[in-house]
């Protein structure tokens, strides 16, 4: 499950993947293991940190520099977009069900196309660092500060929430408390962050996203050597029971068609809103698109992701019918947190050194994205809060390099602070991680309205993003639907919100960009 964005998915998983983890029993301490996990860890930071060299401006820090090749980018964005969840909870989508969550990644294939035609044009005409400033030249100053605050808030709770499941895994595997392990891991991928900038961001994403599907690969590998007959045997097995059914066309009652989550349409149109949301309008992803040496390099990076994304997602479910086999034709029971079911074979099953291998590939996944949220963060805080009040010294690239860096540790500390305070939220904090399902229907509304329409003006928008996130509200707490249509609602309901105001307000908006 993605995090950008995927609404209730992700807050039971953030919930499934801390009781996962806080069994004990699942992780016998091995020493090798142990050895290979610490090795990535200073090994990864050490790698990062060594891009320091490199960053001179804030061209080089946020961007770096422009100089990364589309192929890099193209794996960065894809790290950028995969999180640990993703890694532990893919598999048990299709332990459960089938192979429906592909329906939805058809709907990111759409998003791109949507992306590069639409958004690329409008953020390649002259330098921006933020996907934000293409709002000041669209309506004005007041909505970049709306649309780049809601992104700092979205983006902080689901950073923090995920430093505090991540902890979990630590403090299990190293032998530390849930304290120290929060410290070590943002310490680590802070320290490359803070020294290498987007540079360093986008070559460790390169590595950990290798290693985290190599260590798919390998697991499925191990998994059928496990199963007599091999993959013929699991298409044998899985086939009758419609495990490796992707598609579901139907269309029933309107009150099926909307709750039900992983159909053909919710999978077109929802993953499509939800894509283009995230990847069109989050400085997250945003900020890689913005990497590219030009508008052609950025759209083969955008596009060219689309085809590892599926690949990966690909593999981890088939991971997931694997060891549905595997547990069928044992006679085992699955555990009650099926999350649990793809670490728990890689720490049961697999050899010392090669599960810590495995672990420290899931590990990568965490680090990943929390190196992109770090230099995000600070990005959007220097280039759409504090340089445009700089006066005399926003020509002063040492000293704003000296203020990003010290953004980015302010974030960090900030990131901390969210995942300490997780500890004791509990099911609220669950509720509380679907507003990145709300808000990006409220962001996507808006930036359509700014790329598609001429008549309407700053306040018009602004009134279109309130009606929006009070709608997506409504709809996330009192209605069934299923999240693959919450962005698809809040954009309509902000853009459609935004056209009417414009009738009634008597503004004069800028030209459309």
């Amino acid at each position: 499950m993605l995090d950008t964005g995927c609404g209730l998915k992700v807050s039971r998983a953030a919930r499934v993947e801390c009781r996962a983890f806080a069994y004990p029993e699942l992780w016998p301490m091995r020493w090798l293991d142990l050895g290979v996990i610490v090795a990535y860890l200073v090994g990864i930071t050490w790698f990062g940190a060594r891009f320091r060299g490199s960053q001179n401006s804030l061209k080089d820090y946020f961007l770096g520099g422009r100089r990364a090749p589309w192929w890099a980018i193209s794996l960065s964005i894809v790290s950028a977009e995969t999180s640990t969840l993703t890694v532990i909870g893919t598999p048990s989508l299709s332990f459960n069900g089938n192979f429906g969550f592909l329906q939805l990644v058809l709907g990111y294939l759409l998003a791109r196309l949507v992306i590069a035609t639409l958004f690329l044009p409008a953020y390649f005409r002259g330098e921006m660092y933020t996907a934000y400033e293409l709002m000041r030249i669209r309506f004005g100053t007041r909505i970049r500060r709306l649309t780049a605050g809601t992104f700092l808030i979205l983006r902080a709770l689901a950073e923090g929430v995920r430093v505090f499941a991540i902890s979990i895994v630590i403090s299990v595997v190293l032998g530390t408390g849930e304290m120290a392990s929060i410290g070590a891991i943002l310490c680590l991928t802070l320290l490359y962050t803070y020294e290498g900038g987007m540079t360093a961001v986008i070559w460790t994403d390169v590595v950990q996203m290798t290693l985290y599907v190599a260590g798919a690969l390998v697991s499925l590998f191990l998994v059928l050597r496990e199963i007599p007959g091999g993959w013929g045997h699991v298409v044998a097995v899985a086939e009758p029971l419609g495990k490796l059914q992707v598609f579901d066309f139907r269309i029933g009652p309107v009150a099926e068609f909307f709750t039900r989550t992983y159909s053909f349409w919710a999978g077109i149109i929802g993953g499509c809103f939800l894509t283009t949301a995230s990847h069109g309008t989050e400085q997250l992803l945003v900020q890689r698109l913005l990497a590219a040496k030009d508008e052609r390099q950025s759209r083969a990076a955008l596009l060219s992701s689309w085809v590892v994304i599926f690949v990966q997602f690909t593999l981890f479910l088939i991971v997931g019918v694997c060891l549905f086999t595997l547990y069928k034709d044992h006679g085992w029971t699955a555990p009650a947190v099926t999350d649990s079911i793809y670490p728990r074979f890689i720490w049961e099953k697999l050899p010392a050194g090669l599960s810590g291998l495995l672990i420290a590939a899931i590990l990568a996944a965490a680090m990943s994205n929390l190196s992109a949220a770090l230099n995000s963060l600070a990005s959007t805080t220097v280039m759409d809060f504090l340089r445009p009040f700089g006066g005399g010294e926003s020509g002063n690239e040492s000293l704003w390099l000296k203020r990003a860096r010290l953004a980015t540790i302010a974030w960090g500390v900030i990131l901390a602070g969210v995942a300490l305070l997780a500890r004791n939220w509990g099911g609220v904090l669950q509720a509380g991680l679907t507003i990145a399902s709300i808000i990006y229907g409220s962001l996507l509304g808006v930036f359509l309205l700014g790329l598609l329409t001429r008549r309407v003006g700053e306040i018009a928008a602004m009134c279109g993003m309130v009606a929006g996130l009070a709608l997506m509200l409504y709809v996330r707490f009192a209605t069934p639907i299923a999240f693959t249509w919450y962005v698809v609602i809040g954009t309509a309901m902000t853009f459609v919100t935004g056209l009417v105001m414009s009738l009634f307000l008597k503004e004069n908006p800028r030209a459309a960009v």
